[in-house]
């Protein structure tokens, strides 16, 4: 009997694409920025298991989306290599893999909460809609990416509803943040059809490259990046006015963004290989340092300023 490629099946699990769990923290953020009292309570356990089962559904998905991929992947220049079209995975067990993965994880998340487990489950269940057929969303353009997006504030709820289960996320700022996933998407989507540069191999390789080009997807991309200001700019001044502040940031961010997509081999194919940009990098933890700063303040001169309400919930400090 053949031995069993260890490395292998881990590999399809895509454990280096756990970074995108780290969506997860708006949730948490926001918990804290509207119940404070909750930095008081054993919240580092609660966060480290919901991080957990975040890994494990998402390495269910991504176990489901290589098996089911791998005929196409088999066409792409780089994709081929990959262990199942390559040949170093049994796909029973893949199959076995795919479905433990996912059993263990919810089973964890329904000892925390029933919330939790319900936005675990949908994750889930979006990794499903998005990989098999008849549904197979991944081959529909834009649907595409917006079902895939979806799973940006599916990550919020996870860390927003571990720690508060009994309340919702304000609407504006879960819509922003689907929005900006679909940007991140629609930008990878471009920098894929530029790299494979040639319309038929696209279409083989994914079946929503036979409509999509370059015009199509750089739209695209305008618009889900207008969509997810507008609505963040509704969550900033009904909620928290101080985050005007970061706004040029954000905007910069995706400026940068949208530039490194437009490089030959770009690196936005590959989200999990961006942190060796190092400047890109080094941009979002200003952001990322700028908007937690910010989130907990208030600065009563820009509501004057503005002449805008000051919203009911407390901050930490206030200027």
């Amino acid at each position: 009997m053949k031995s069993i490629d260890v490395k292998a099946y881990i590999a399809i699990a895509r454990p280096d694409h756990w970074f995108k769990n780290g969506f997860m923290i708006l949730g948490v953020l926001l918990a804290f920025f509207l119940d404070p009292s909750l930095f008081k309570t054993n919240w580092y356990l609660k966060v480290f298991l919901a991080l957990v089962v975040a890994c494990l559904v998402a390495s269910s998905n991504y176990v489901i989306n290589e098996i089911l991929d791998a005929p196409k992947d088999a066409l792409h220049p780089t994709k081929k290599n990959r262990p199942i079209p390559s040949g170093r995975v049994y796909l029973p067990l893949a199959y076995i893999e795919w479905l433990l993965l996912a059993l263990v994880g919810l089973t964890i998340a329904y000892r925390l909460n029933f919330a939790f487990f319900l936005s675990a489950l949908w994750l889930w269940i979006m990794g499903f809609f998005y990989n098999v057929p008849p549904f197979r969303t991944k081959d529909i353009p834009y649907l595409d990416v917006l079902t895939e997006s979806i799973n940006n504030p599916i990550r919020l709820f996870l860390g927003w509803f571990v720690l508060i289960p009994n309340k919702v996320p304000p609407l504006s700022l879960i819509i922003s943040y689907w929005m900006a996933g679909a940007f991140f998407m629609a930008a990878k989507r471009f920098a894929e059809i530029r790299m494979i540069n040639d319309a038929k191999i696209a279409a083989k390789y994914r079946k929503s490259f036979a409509y999509y080009n370059e015009e199509r997807l750089l739209l695209s991309i305008f618009y889900y990046a207008l969509f997810c200001a507008f609505f963040l700019g509704i969550f900033i001044v009904r909620y928290h006015l101080e985050l005007i502040l970061c706004v040029p940031l954000f905007a910069g961010f995706f400026a940068y963004y949208l530039k490194i997509s437009f490089r030959k081999n770009s690196p936005v194919q590959n989200p999990e290989h961006l942190y060796k940009e190092a400047g890109l990098m080094l941009y979002l933890t200003i952001c990322f340092i700028s908007f937690v700063f910010l989130l907990f303040v208030r600065i009563p001169v820009l509501y004057d300023l503005f002449r805008v309400e000051p919203s009911s919930i407390k901050p930490l400090w206030e200027f």
